[in-house]
């Protein structure tokens, strides 16, 4: 169902930020943007929680933002991650995401420090009018600790810079919800939701699994806006038990992290307080990728 932020309808991609010896990898975050690109991935997100944002200074994260605007060139749609829970913050962010080229901002929910509905409100309107660009508001109350009702999102929907939910609590009733109150694009952060939220009128996703299998993503999207449901529901079952078996295993991007230095994609260095797969849970990923058919046995 086309909405307001119809701009970022399809997959974008949640990229990982690539470090080694503890510094971001530059060249490998190019690398990265062109593989995506090349495997038409729609839309492109850096600096978001699978971006590892809360350890990256507030020079790098710059720099990653920036980096992946030059690397796309207009080639794919750039959401960045500037959310904070210092308002202020968030408006330097989304301001300096605007003057990089980005198309969008993704501003997670203020955590920790917990907003009432009318702080949400205030927070996300403030960011909107300072900053001048389409933002995606990404709600996430397992990461930030309170909800945005739907009820607060449609107040935010009020303002036609707020074009665009990605919707992260796995509740089917809280997406109907926003979906019904509003004309705002709902895009599923929550990769083996996808296709039960398209059902419901969603719009596509912004996909961590993406960052290994966007073309089998894009293959469901694809099928389902073109009507063949049995073919999305056949892709849908292939790729959950990737995103369950793979994704569970540990916090994101840990996992994802590992599996990406499995294919030979990525150093799985990570930035403490995140820490690496146990030996088991390696071996279980590596099942995992074998199944899939990404690994051979």
């Amino acid at each position: 169902m086309a909405g307001r932020g119809d701009q970022f309808s399809g997959l974008t991609v949640a990229l990982i930020t690539p470090f080694r010896d503890g510094a971001v990898d530059e060249a490998a975050l190019r690398r990265l943007v062109d593989w995506q690109i090349e495997a038409g991935t729609d839309c492109l997100s850096p600096c978001g929680t699978t971006g590892e944002s809360p350890t990256l200074s507030h020079d790098e994260h710059e720099r990653v933002i920036g980096i992946v605007c030059e690397q796309a060139a207009g080639r794919a749609r750039v959401m960045a991650g500037t959310g904070s829970n210092n308002t202020a913050e968030a408006i330097r962010l989304t301001k300096f995401a605007r003057k990089a080229g980005a198309d969008g901002a993704l501003l997670v929910a203020p955590y920790y420090n917990k907003p009432t509905q009318e702080g949400f409100y205030q927070h996300y309107r403030a960011v909107a009018e300072a900053a001048e660009l389409p933002i995606v508001v990404y709600n996430i109350p397992g990461r930030s600790a309170k909800n945005i009702e739907p009820e607060t999102i449609a107040r935010m929907a009020e303002n036609p810079l707020i074009v665009a939910v990605k919707e992260s609590t796995g509740s089917m009733d809280q997406a109907s919800a926003i979906l019904s109150l509003t004309d705002l694009t709902v895009l599923s952060g929550d990769d083996s939701l996808t296709l039960p939220l398209m059902a419901l009128g969603g719009s596509g996703a912004v996909s961590v699994a993406g960052n290994i299998v966007p073309q089998d993503l894009l293959q469901m999207i694809a099928a389902f806006n073109s009507g063949d449901l049995a073919g999305a529901q056949q892709l849908h079952h292939k790729l959950f038990p990737l995103c369950r078996n793979m994704l569970g295993l540990a916090t994101n991007p840990i996992p994802l992290k590992a599996a990406m230095q499995m294919l030979g994609r990525d150093t799985g260095e990570l930035r403490l307080p995140m820490t690496p797969l146990t030996e088991c849970e390696q071996k279980t990923l590596r099942q995992t990728l074998t199944e899939y058919g990404l690994l051979s046995s």
